[in-house]
């Protein structure tokens, strides 16, 4: 994995956590710019959120920084 890649991966990861989702079954990776999001997301327990709203919002969030061309999400929603 090149570093670009590595540094995009900790953004992406720091985005996600700043959600109320449950992201302990998501795999994120990232190659050549394009973020790829698959497994598992569900709301956290206590906290009244639609996980396909809050995934589409992080989506156009890391749409917008550089050095990211595209974002796959390929999730299941609990």
């Amino acid at each position: 994995m090149a570093a670009a890649d590595v540094e995009t991966r900790r953004m992406v990861l720091r985005e996600i956590n700043k959600r109320h989702l449950d992201t302990s079954r998501l795999d994120v990776q990232v190659f050549h710019g394009v973020v790829y999001l698959r497994g598992t997301v569900s709301g956290m327990r206590g906290h009244d959120i639609d996980p396909k709203a809050e995934m589409e919002i992080i989506r156009r969030i890391l749409r917008q920084r550089p050095g990211i061309r595209d974002v796959v999400i390929d999730v299941i929603f609990r």
